[in-house]
């Protein structure tokens, strides 16, 4: 069977992992206990990953949407004799409420079956395949349910439904009548942990309400944001909280592995970790979308993630895992076919290792936007901060491998000096808070230095713009942030005419924005990039072109799946979802293009 688009899921989250169901009723990914952890659902990446259906028997139509102001799925189904509407949850400790959301959750999956209307048949398929489908559970039946035996994993699904066990595969039909239903709740355990108890019906119906309430009494007090696009923006709000692992505020970049960036190739990478490059623009979403709380805690987690790099003279780490790990070492798993046969399927991520010099920059532009909210920093973060700006002055000049982790020889990329310039700029703003008065006329020469060269090194005459790298000819959308992070206003000629031509060079045929079309040393094309297209619009804002700016975010929300979620990548042949699912970055960037679209109108006087 062939993969289903990667639109045609949605997300779940406890704030600690993740699960991906179909319109058609069927959990098809699932990592316990958290995001980064193996599978016990897989189907996504191989036919036979396993997974975790609930359909009706027959022929249906299915529609779906987010309960109100939450993470709490629900499918109705439709048939010639009823309807029925399925609701999905991870659900979050019990009257868990507001910031403690995610604080206290069991590590569960809840789903129930309720007929609203005549009479439906429906088709239970359980079929668990835990360390990514390397393992084919021995399921035994238990009072109050069905156990799975095998590998490191304990699963317990409690439902008072029979399931009929053969091999290593449970399924059901089960016939409800309007108010009657069926109800279903899956925990995970260890080997070496306690047993697992079973839920009644009673608790499992509880349990879900309560999520519905914690998710609405989360947003109530978070979702402030008026202007164009709310829905938009209070939802992507919502994902990327969805997206935060609670225990140390950590945000993964995507919450899957290996959906490609190009169908069929090589381009499949693990994103369940947190890159710093992230931290700023990060942090402006949750300003506009959320609220200073989680800001604060993602950086708290980056700088105690990252404060020992420094002091030992390393480069500052891109990226950690979600408990503040450092060796994300890559592999491959041989035995998936990989969506739609894109292979290999890796888990870990090999950038790792590699330097990129904008990260000084992401990270104390992070700082900066939070300066009022952070009170007094301790010693440990005004050494870390005053170090890492210190790095930035003395390395801007070396080569890396940018914001895009190109996997070739390292480059004087435009972006990485640009973030360098960034750390020298926010550092000196913060030099009061950091107890460094004493560094600021260093870091004022090398900011100065940094500008003149990419004023006069990065910019192309022949082309007509900022290129990606000195000496290059290559239009690159991360040149974009020359406006957005301030190093030039966005209505410098220089300026204007690098969001131009990123508008008419860098674009495919529905106006989506690549990040850039030179060679990277993979094989293979990519995608446009939704994050991009979100800066196109921004820029365009901030220069006061609020209608082409407005036009660029409107072709970039039609990407947007029936219930609001947002790859990395569209295909530009198809114009389907790609990459890496939902992606952090495109929710961030649209929450940011929607709040310049929103400022630039009032600067502009425009309703």
């Amino acid at each position: 069977m062939d993969s289903l688009p990667i639109g045609d899921y949605a997300l779940l989250s406890d704030c600690r992992s993740a699960a991906l169901v179909s319109r058609d009723g069927s959990v098809d990914w699932l990592c316990c206990p958290r995001f980064d952890a193996p599978s016990v659902f897989c189907r996504l990446l191989d036919p036979a990953g396993g997974r975790f259906a609930i359909r009706p028997a027959g022929s249906f139509q299915a529609s779906r949407r987010y309960v109100d102001q939450t993470m709490v799925l629900e499918t109705t189904f439709t048939t010639a004799g009823g309807t029925a509407v399925l609701t999905d949850a991870l659900p979050v400790g019990r009257a868990e409420r507001g910031h403690n959301l995610g604080a206290r959750s069991p590590g569960m999956l809840i789903r129930r079956l309720a007929c609203s209307g005549g009479e439906i048949e429906a088709e239970v398929s359980y079929a668990p395949r835990p360390e990514y489908g390397l393992i084919h559970p021995i399921l035994v039946p238990v009072p109050g349910g069905l156990a799975a035996r095998g590998g490191a994993d304990r699963l317990l699904l409690s439902t008072p439904v029979t399931l009929d066990v053969r091999g290593d595969t449970a399924t059901a039909r089960i016939r409800l009548a309007a108010g009657q239903a069926a109800v279903f709740a899956l925990g995970h355990g260890q080997m070496a942990g306690p047993p697992l108890a079973p839920w009644t019906a009673d608790e499992i119906t509880a349990r879900l309400d309560d999520t519905v309430e914690a998710w609405r009494s989360w947003s109530a007090i978070h979702q402030n944001y008026e202007g164009p696009w709310r829905e938009l923006v209070h939802h992507s709000g919502r994902v990327l909280q969805a997206l935060t692992f609670e225990p140390t505020g950590a945000i993964v970049a995507a919450p899957t592995t290996s959906l490609p960036e190009a169908i069929g190739g090589e381009r499949n990478w693990d994103y369940r970790y947190t890159w710093v490059r992230d931290a700023s623009l990060t942090m402006e979403a949750l300003w506009v979308a959320a609220c200073p709380d989680e800001a604060n805690k993602f950086f708290a987690f980056l700088a105690d993630a990252a404060a020992s790099q420094p002091r030992r003279v390393m480069d500052l780490q891109i990226m950690f895992g979600i408990g503040g790990e450092r060796d994300l070492s890559e592999r491959e798993l041989p035995h998936l076919a990989g969506w739609r046969g894109s292979r290999p399927v890796r888990v870990g991520n090999g950038a790792w290792r590699q330097r990129q010099l904008d990260v000084y920059g992401e990270l104390l532009g992070a700082a900066q936007r939070l300066v009022d909210q952070l009170g007094e920093l301790d010693p440990v973060t005004q050494r870390f901060l005053t170090a890492a700006a210190d790095a930035a002055a003395s390395r801007w000049r070396e080569k890396d491998q940018g914001i895009w982790e190109i996997r070739g020889e390292p480059r004087d990329f435009l972006y990485s000096k640009l973030m360098c310039w960034v750390a020298m700029d926010r550092a000196i703003a913060l030099a009061g808070q950091l107890g460094a008065e004493d560094r600021v006329a260093d870091w004022a020469t090398a900011r100065d230095d940094i500008r003149t060269a990419i004023v006069e090194r990065g910019w192309n005459e022949r082309v007509g713009a900022f290129t990606q790298a000195f000496g290059s000819e290559d239009l690159d959308a991360s040149n974009l942030m020359l406006a957005i992070t301030g190093f030039l206003p966005a209505d410098d000629p220089r300026m204007k005419a690098t969001i131009d031509a990123t508008a008419q060079r860098l674009t495919d045929r529905r106006g989506l924005v690549y990040r850039y079309l030179a060679n990277d040393g993979l094989a293979g094309d990519e995608g446009t990039f939704l994050l991009c297209t979100f800066w196109l619009a921004q820029a365009q804002a901030l220069a006061g072109d609020v209608d082409a700016a407005t036009a660029t975010f409107e072709r970039a929300i039609t990407a947007i799946n029936d219930v609001g979620l947002l790859a990395e990548e569209v295909d530009p042949r198809g114009g389907e979802m790609i990459g890496n699912f939902p992606q952090a970055f495109s929710h961030i960037g649209l929450i940011n293009a929607a709040w310049a679209i929103t400022q630039a109108q009032r600067r502009t006087g425009r309703p």
